[in-house]
């Protein structure tokens, strides 16, 4: 959020790839819902100001946006 409110461009931000992996896990454990978790972790950094995420489950979170649509 204070790099989004610093600067005049576009900014960017990775998920690691260890936050990737726990929720990966949790789910496959039965712990947490995998979609639900997934679309709230992405929602989280957008809300922090990110224009755009890099992210292990961009292709399919955009299929699950578009199926919401």
């Amino acid at each position: 959020a204070d790099v989004r409110a610093a600067v005049d461009v576009p900014v960017w931000a990775y998920q690691v790839s260890g936050e990737y992996a726990m929720v990966e896990a949790a789910a496959a454990h039965g712990w947490i819902d995998r979609r639900g978790a997934v679309l709230e972790s992405l929602l989280g950094i957008r809300r922090a100001g990110a224009d755009a995420i890099l992210t292990y489950w961009a292709l399919e979170a955009a299929h699950w946006l578009r199926a919401d649509l």
